[in-house]
């Protein structure tokens, strides 16, 4: 069966076409105070940690961090060392 060719004033079968305009009076534009009230009503979805958690999990990082950029310093010294004993 052979494709059909689509003319460039059609759109393909199962498909709408795409006639909505930004500037096209009757469609939604911004509002600030939409935008607002969508905002609170997502923050009143979030489930905020406990207290409890939220100092477990910033000691957590704090320490992954600091073992991070410890084991960083600390290779970094390693090459310096072994490129000074190499090329001096």
């Amino acid at each position: 069966m052979a494709k059909k060719d689509v003319k460039a004033d059609q759109t393909p079968k199962g498909s709408a076409p795409n006639t909505k305009d930004k500037n096209e009076p009757g469609t939604p534009g911004f509002s600030l105070m939409g935008f607002l009230t969508e905002s609170k009503s997502e923050l009143g979805k979030v489930v905020w940690p406990s207290r409890q958690q939220l100092i477990s999990e910033s000691a957590a990082v704090i320490l992954m961090v600091t073992l991070v950029a410890t084991t960083i310093y600390f290779v970094d010294n390693l090459f310096e060392w072994i490129s000074q004993s190499v090329f001096s």
